[in-house]
């Protein structure tokens, strides 16, 4: 039976309910690892750019800064990660993931795969693909829309986080 509804009721629901179940589900399954979603996070920025400056870390976060400071205590007292000063501005801290990071971090990839899976549960690869392709020209929509453009780049820039 085809939808009557209109899209302008279902679009931006489905997606904030979409989000807000995917980060209760991821929060519930970091804590398997003693990690907060949050962290997470955190600990997949610095594998991918390893060295950046915590100001660097909360503002592509779009964090608050003291609000990541608190979560890099918790990280370098669990031995995840460590601040280490700029060779050129000693006021300046950043921010590497330790050696015992490593192992937690391919946990944690195998831990993306789980949870993609289960999100992605009776979707043909193909149409998983496509929908990520949808969600991109969305997001550039989006992205145009609060720069006050009107036109799509054709060629996306992905960002992931």
């Amino acid at each position: 039976m085809p939808r009557t509804r209109s899209i302008d009721n279902d679009f931006l629901f489905v997606l904030f309910e979409m989000q807000r179940l995917l980060r209760l589900y991821a929060d519930k399954q970091a804590a398997r690892y003693g990690l907060t979603r949050a962290q997470w996070a955190v600990l997949a920025k610095l594998n991918r750019t390893e060295g950046l400056k915590q100001t660097e870390v909360a503002e592509l976060m779009e964090m608050q800064p003291i609000t990541l400071t608190r979560l890099i205590d918790k990280l370098c007292q669990a031995g995840l990660i460590e601040r280490r000063s700029d060779e050129t501005d000693r006021r300046v801290n950043r921010l590497y993931l330790t050696k015992t990071a490593r192992p937690m971090m391919a946990k944690l990839a195998v831990l993306r795969s789980e949870i993609t899976q289960a999100a992605l549960a009776d979707i043909s690869v193909p149409d998983a693909h496509r929908l990520v392709e949808q969600l991109e020209t969305v997001k550039e929509n989006i992205r145009n829309a609060l720069q006050g453009g009107g036109q799509t780049n054709k060629m996306k820039e992905h960002h992931y986080g």
